[in-house]
C-alpha cells in the first residue's frame, strides 16, 4: 500500500510541475479538454445497521479528465483514477477501507471576476476495494490486544455512490468540496436471524489541485 501512495503522490508531483507550463486552466471561451491531479482528503463513515459510528479521516489522490461538451455552454463532463481512503472507527473499533475510485461528474462553469470560475458538480461514482482492514479490539484494560481481518471478511470490494459538491477554478489552481453518498450496500454480515446486513459508505471531501 506504501508503494502505491508513493506512485500516486509523485503522478502528483510530476502533473503539477508541467502545469506550471501552461496557462489555459479550464477554460470557458472555447471547446476543450483539460487535465489534473487532486489531493485531498475525506471525512468518511458508516451507516445503516452498523450502529453508531464515528467518522475517519483519509487521503485522497487523484489524477483527472475533463471535456467541455457544448460550444455554446460552460457544460463539461469529468471523469479520472482516485485513490480514497475510507472507513469509520467508534473508540479503539476501527474499519480501514481503501479504495480506487472512478467517478463520472458533470460540471457547469459560472465565469466571475479576475478570472474565477464556480463550478458546481454532481454524478455517479463507482469504486473498487483494493486493502484494508478491521481492527477489533479484544476488551483487555490497556487496549493492547486486536483481533484483525481483511476487511473484504466483513465488506464488499465493489462500491457505488452519488457526488455533489462544488468547486472554484482560478487559473491552473482549483479547490472543491463536497459529499459523496453510497447507494450500495457494501456489507457481507449477517444477524442472528441470518438476514443481511445494510451498510453504507459516505464522506464529505475537500480537495485542492490543478487544471491544466
Amino acid at each position: 500500500m506504501k508503494k502505491i501512495i508513493m506512485s500516486l503522490m509523485a503522478l502528483l508531483c510530476a502533473a503539477t510541475s508541467f502545469a506550471q507550463y501552461h496557462t489555459d486552466g479550464t477554460s470557458l471561451d472555447e471547446s476543450s479538454v483539460y487535465y489534473g491531479a487532486r489531493l485531498g482528503m475525506n471525512l468518511s463513515t458508516l451507516t445503516g445497521d452498523i450502529g453508531s459510528i464515528n467518522s475517519k479521516a483519509g487521503l485522497v489522490l487523484a489524477g483527472i479528465v475533463g471535456l467541455r461538451v457544448s460550444d455554446e455552454t460552460p457544460l463539461f463532463i469529468e471523469s479520472g483514477l482516485y485513490f480514497s481512503q475510507r472507513g469509520a472507527k467508534k473508540d479503539k473499533l476501527e474499519y480501514n477501507l481503501d479504495y480506487f475510485e472512478v467517478p463520472v461528474l458533470i460540471k457547469y462553469g459560472f465565469p466571475l471576476e479576475n478570472d474565477f470560475v464556480i463550478l458546481p458538480h454532481v454524478g455517479p461514482t463507482f469504486s473498487l476495494g483494493i486493502a484494508g482492514k478491521t481492527k477489533i479490539p479484544m476488551g483487555n484494560p490497556d487496549g493492547t490486544t486486536y483481533n484483525e481481518s481483511s476487511y473484504s471478511d466483513h465488506f464488499s470490494r465493489l462500491d457505488m455512490g452519488i457526488k455533489f459538491g462544488c468547486g472554484v477554478d482560478w487559473k491552473l489552481l482549483y479547490l472543491e468540496a463536497g459529499y459523496q453518498l453510497g447507494i450500495a450496500n457494501i456489507s457481507k454480515l449477517k444477524d442472528n436471524q441470518g438476514n443481511d446486513y445494510s451498510v453504507h459508505n459516505s464522506a464529505f471531501y475537500l480537495n485542492f489541485g490543478v487544471n491544466f
